[in-house]
Parts: C-alpha cells; sequence; structure tokens
C-alpha cells in the first residue's frame, strides 16, 4: 500500500511540495473517475483526495455542491467509491485519502469500513465535521488497519485546539487557508503562513493547506510554508467545462499548470 508519508518524503526530495488534487467520486461518471485519478497521477500529483458526494456539503462551495449532487443522483455511493479507489490502486501507486463527511461513515459502520479501505488499498481518511474530541470510534476503527486519520486545522482553531488535532491526525494535517467553504479565489488568505507556522509547534506531520488555491502563485506561497498544496474547485470546474471523454485530458493540463515555474 503507498503511504502518505513516503509520497510527502518524494516530493520533498524533488525540491518541491506535494500536489494534492481532489475529485470527487462519480463526477461525471464513476469511470470517468478513474480515469481523471489516473491522469492526475500522470501529471504529477503526489496524493489524491477522493470525495465521497454527500446531500449536505456544509463545508464545500457551489462548484463541489453541484458535482456532489450530479455524483449522487447518477447513483455514487460509498461502496462505489470504495470500488473507484481500488481500480485506481491498481493502475497507479498514488496514495489515496478518502474525504467524506461522517454520516456514510457511520451508515456503512467504521470497522467494515476500516477494512474495506484496506483491501482497496486506501492510505488515508478525512473526515470534514469529525472534531478531535469526537473522534476516538474513528481513529480506534481506522488505526488497526493502518488507515491514516486526517484532522483539519482551521485559522480561527486555538493552540489548545491545534495540539488536539495534531495528537489525532496521521499521515498529515490538511490547514485550511481561510474560513468558509471550499472555492477557488483570487487571492491566497494571509492566514496561511501564520497557521503553519502555529501547527508546526504541536507536530512534525506533514502539512499541507488547501481551500481557495488556484493558480501557480498559490502554490509556491503555500510551498514556502507547508509541505503541500490541495487543489479542489478550481480542479473540478476544469473538469465540469467540457465532454466528459476529454475529462482526464482537461484535469491533467490543468494540474500541469499549476506547478510554478
Amino acid at each position: 500500500m503507498p503511504t502518505l508519508s513516503a509520497a510527502f518524503a518524494s516530493a520533498r526530495d524533488r525540491g518541491r511540495g506535494a500536489l494534492i488534487p481532489y475529485i470527487p467520486a462519480g463526477f461525471p461518471s464513476l469511470d470517468a473517475t478513474v480515469e481523471i485519478a489516473v491522469a492526475l497521477a500522470n501529471a504529477g500529483a503526489d496524493v489524491l483526495e477522493l470525495g465521497v458526494p454527500f446531500s449536505d456539503p456544509v463545508a464545500d462551495g457551489p462548484v463541489i455542491q453541484r458535482a456532489s449532487e450530479m455524483a449522487l443522483a447518477a447513483g455514487t455511493t460509498l461502496a462505489g467509491c470504495l470500488e473507484v479507489a481500488t481500480r485506481i490502486g491498481q493502475r497507479s501507486p498514488i496514495p489515496i485519502v478518502l474525504f467524506s463527511y461522517y454520516n456514510p461513515l457511520l451508515q456503512f459502520g467504521l470497522d467494515r469500513l476500516a477494512e474495506q479501505l484496506a483491501i482497496a488499498g486506501v492510505a488515508g481518511l478525512l473526515v470534514t465535521d469529525v472534531v478531535p474530541e469526537e473522534s476516538a470510534p474513528l481513529t480506534s476503527a481506522m488505526g488497526p488497519c493502518g488507515i491514516d486519520t486526517v484532522f483539519l486545522a482551521a485559522p480561527t482553531s486555538s493552540d489548545a485546539r491545534l495540539a488536539r488535532i495534531a495528537a489525532v491526525s496521521r499521515g498529515f494535517v490538511y490547514s485550511v487557508s481561510r474560513t468558509g467553504v471550499t472555492g477557488a479565489r483570487a487571492a491566497l488568505a494571509d492566514s496561511v503562513a501564520p497557521l503553519v507556522a502555529r501547527l508546526r509547534r504541536h507536530t512534525k506531520l506533514p502539512i499541507a493547506v488547501g481551500f481557495g488555491v488556484s493558480n501557480p502563485d498559490h502554490i509556491a506561497e503555500i510551498w514556502r510554508h507547508a509541505d503541500g498544496a490541495v487543489i479542489g474547485s478550481h480542479l473540478v470546474e476544469a473538469i465540469a467545462e467540457g465532454e466528459p471523454e476529454t475529462a482526464p485530458q482537461r484535469a491533467a493540463e490543468t494540474l500541469r499548470c499549476l506547478v510554478p515555474a
């Protein structure tokens, strides 16, 4: 199973931060998701965040909300997402982080999920609406199966909360660049460097920054302070712009164009 720590170390050895694209499973279809993921890996992605579509994605902006709605309307389920992860792993060694809200995971069963994630070769799990104080059932289920649990840190988090987030995180910590929902922005928030610096006091894990990342300057700035940049809405917009058959090529080209010169 490819590991998150190895992916960050490999990027560091190449003198840059990690590229971490996010794509929602089932958009525009499950088959297309596999092809898009493989194309992104071939275009230089180091880690893949694979989103589980959810009916009430409160942390996501309109671009990802629309993609999730379309995936759900097409019948995408958590089981389908796991099948997609398996198929991606059969064609690429890129580590996958399943990105989800808690409700579908609870419905599936945490112990069963941990086993299925391990079978699918998934490296990590990020659950947007689980806080450290309530994370014991999740971490207890995932740990024995070798699934890293990734948690979110926000600019509004106190130092005490950052310490708790660091204590339960495995693989890396996801630093949210701004408060609010996901979505491409013209400018990167001023909170990136201070939040990463505060997190460094509490963890030696890699730190990835996401929310609002949409151009090479953003990624260059993130790589100056953190270990990886997450690209979501900007990439999903590119996937949505044309015919499904050419979505993998659009996704790959969009990722290549985001790499700082």
